[in-house]
């Protein structure tokens, strides 16, 4: 699932245009990231109904109902391998004032599905822009506290405390939010 870093990362280059440009390269970082991956087998499938039944690596059995969406539907077999990749990660930029003019909070979605003909598989992604100005730094905690557009104040903590003497009150946090989910089928193995 690297392709998923890239992609996020590429998204979050877009959304921002050129904002990364800039006198003085920006303190980035990731504050967290998760990625989960889940195997389940397909056991049944109802084709008129739109319904798959599936068992996980616990033995536990779910049926999805599939809508209009999932076009792929007629390609599935009983035995195939469906895998479900779900990644969430928070990312930030800080920059000195000035330096972003746009503060207030964007979006960006996008969503692909297998061709036709092939295997079912979809990839889902969500990444939010949210702006903060920095007004106070305490380095014995470590932390942060910023305030957005609206007037909304929280305290953070910093993961990274060395990074703590390359910012100052009045910079700009720029927070990406970032969600990704990908399906993939694996032909079943004979």
């Amino acid at each position: 699932m690297r392709s998923f870093a890239r992609t996020l990362a590429l998204a979050v280059f877009v959304l921002t245009g050129c904002s990364m440009m800039g006198p003085k390269e920006p303190v980035t970082g990731v504050y967290s990231e998760n990625q989960v991956t889940r195997t389940s087998t397909v056991t049944k499938i109802d084709l008129d109904k739109r319904l798959v039944t599936l068992r996980n690596a616990d033995d536990k059995i779910v049926t999805v109902k599939c809508g209009p969406e999932v076009k792929n539907l007629p390609q599935l077999k009983v035995g195939d391998q469906v895998n479900a990749t779900y990644y969430e990660s928070i990312a930030y930029e800080v920059h000195k004032p000035g330096e972003i003019t746009d503060m207030s909070t964007q979006s960006a979605s996008g969503v692909a599905s297998a061709p036709p003909g092939s295997k079912p598989g979809a990839v889902a992604a969500d990444i939010v822009r949210v702006t903060a100005t920095i007004v106070s730094i305490d380095k014995s905690t470590p932390s942060v506290t910023l305030r957005t557009d609206d007037g909304q104040v929280l305290a953070v903590k910093v993961l990274h405390p060395e990074k703590l003497d390359q910012i100052a009150v009045g910079d700009v946090a720029e927070i990406y939010l970032s969600q990704a989910m990908a399906i993939t089928v694996e032909p079943a193995k004979n």
